[in-house]
């Protein structure tokens, strides 16, 4: 079933007074992730397979490229730690990037945060308003988005309209 998500990503040149936010707010935290994201060649959206010591699944999402909050459709199976799938995907489709990163995760309510270390690229922040249920609504969605953005002071030449994979590949 697609989940609606309204998202931003950020650059982040100092994540300690947003991760000081997030524990003020008593954001769950739900630890440090090492994650890989391969990125297939896709005929549409993006297909990416995450492994991760939290969180391990294949995405499929269409979002467009555009620096402030932005919606996006996504398809999402979690998987078992250790699945052999990605070789099956880079055999079918060929592999268009990998991303390495360290992924601080946290959640308040619907509304998930990550603050991300990318190899080669450096430190970001990402805000994910989630409407798994479909009953929140994409307004809401966007005034959550909004009122983060507002808190963590992120300022507009900070967004990033393109994934971290369109950036590695831009390297």
């Amino acid at each position: 079933m697609p989940v609606n998500i309204i998202e931003i990503k950020a650059k982040c040149s100092n994540p300690a007074p947003i991760r000081a936010i997030l524990q003020s707010k008593q954001a769950d935290f739900k630890g440090i992730d090492h994650q890989i994201d391969t990125y297939f060649k896709a005929p549409n959206g993006r297909l990416k397979l995450r492994e991760g010591n939290i969180e391990n699944t294949l995405i499929h999402y269409d979002r467009p490229n555009q620096a402030g909050p932005k919606n996006s459709k996504v398809t999402y199976q979690r998987l078992p730690a250790g699945t052999d799938l990605k070789n099956v995907l880079a055999a079918a489709m060929g592999v268009l990037a990998v991303v390495d990163k360290k992924r601080g995760i946290y959640f308040i309510d619907n509304v998930k945060f990550h603050i991300d270390e990318v190899k080669e690229l450096g430190a970001f922040v990402e805000i994910e308003a989630i409407d798994e249920s479909g009953t929140i609504g994409i307004e809401t969605l966007k005034e959550q988005c909004a009122y983060y953005i507002d808190l963590f002071g992120i300022l507009a030449e900070d967004l990033i309209d393109v994934s971290y994979s369109d950036l590695i590949m831009e390297k």
